[in-house]
């Protein structure tokens, strides 16, 4: 089985137990883990507040404006839903679940209407 067979294969898993998000949902949550990951000195676990921050900057880094519409179309609505899709994560074996670690993390972390559209960084000639 190649990596690309395996990743389809877990998705597949992760869609038809967890069907409320997209695919997409999944792979970009991973690529903000990435991010925060790389953005560390020294590697190591990563909060459920520093992870659902990776995600709000990346989304505004790659969407902009349209940053809350895209995360709602894959049924991210809330930081309360990426807690969701990392345990969705942990129990398909993606990701490693440290003691301690809850759901809890990602409750209320940031507001998606303030964080994406109230507080956008818009630019003065808009």
């Amino acid at each position: 089985m190649t990596e690309l067979q395996f990743a389809e294969d877990v998705l597949d898993q992760l869609q038809e137990k967890h069907p409320r998000f997209h695919g997409k949902a999944y792979l970009f949550l991973l690529s903000a883990l990435q991010e925060v990951m790389q953005g560390l000195e020294e590697p190591r676990h990563i909060s459920g507040q520093e992870l659902a921050d990776g995600v709000r900057r990346l989304a505004l880094d790659r969407f902009g404006p349209l940053s809350r519409t895209v995360l709602q179309h894959w049924g991210i609505h809330s930081t309360e839903d990426l807690g969701d899709i990392v345990f969705a994560l942990v129990e398909c074996g993606v990701l490693i679940r440290q003691e301690g670690d809850s759901r809890e993390d990602f409750r209320d972390v940031f507001d998606f209407e303030e964080a994406f559209e109230q507080d956008y960084p818009w630019s003065p000639g808009i």
